[in-house]
C-alpha cells in the first residue's frame, strides 16, 4: 500500500524550518504498513491542489499537514476541496472533536477530508502533536477505507 505526506510550509519550503510533523506522519504510516512518499509546497492553493492530485494518482492516502488554521496563508482546505470528488465529513469532525477536548485552540483547524478518485485526502494541523492526535483517531478506520475505496469485501458487508 503506498501513502503520501504533503507537508504545507512556506518556513519548510525555505529551509527556515524542520518538517517535523511530515517526519511524524511518514514515521506512523511507515508503522501501519505504507510505502511512504513525501513532497513539501508553500502556502501557495495551486500548489497545493497540484500536489494533493498527483499524489492521489500514485497513493491509497494523502495526508497533509500545515495550512488548516485561520492565518491569512492558511488555504489548505481550500486548496483540498479544489481537487476532491466526495467529502468524509465524519474524518474531519472526528479529528477536530478530538482536538477540542484537549485544547479550546483545536476549534480553530478547518481542516477537511474526502475522497480522489480511489484515495483518501485528509488536512492534518502543522504540528508533531496535532498530527499524531489527529492519525490516532484516523487510524482505526484508516485500513478500512482504503479496503473500502480499492472496491475490496470487508467484513461489514452482509449478504
Amino acid at each position: 500500500m503506498k501513502a503520501a505526506v504533503l507537508t504545507v510550509s512556506d518556513g519548510v519550503v525555505a529551509g527556515t524550518r524542520e518538517d517535523r510533523s511530515g517526519d511524524v506522519l511518514a514515521e506512523l504510516l511507515d508503522a501501519e504498513g505504507f510505502d511512504v512518499a513525501r513532497r513539501i509546497v508553500p502556502d501557495e492553493q495551486e500548489q497545493i491542489s497540484t500536489a494533493i492530485a498527483e499524489l492521489a494518482d500514485e497513493a491509497q492516502v494523502v495526508l497533509t499537514t500545515g495550512g488548516t488554521g485561520v492565518g491569512p496563508r492558511d488555504v489548505t482546505p481550500e486548496a483540498t476541496r479544489a481537487v476532491l470528488d466526495r467529502w468524509a465529513l465524519g474524518i474531519a469532525e472526528a479529528i477536530r472533536a478530538d482536538a477540542v477536548a484537549k485544547t479550546p485552540h483545536g476549534m480553530l483547524s478547518r481542516g477537511i477530508a474526502g475522497i480522489r478518485g480511489k484515495t483518501l485526502v485528509v488536512n492534518l494541523p502543522g504540528s508533531p502533536g496535532g498530527c499524531r492526535d489527529g492519525f490516532a483517531v484516523l487510524q482505526p478506520a484508516l485500513g478500512h477505507a482504503v479496503q473500502l475505496l480499492a472496491g475490496e469485501e470487508t467484513a461489514h458487508r452482509q449478504t
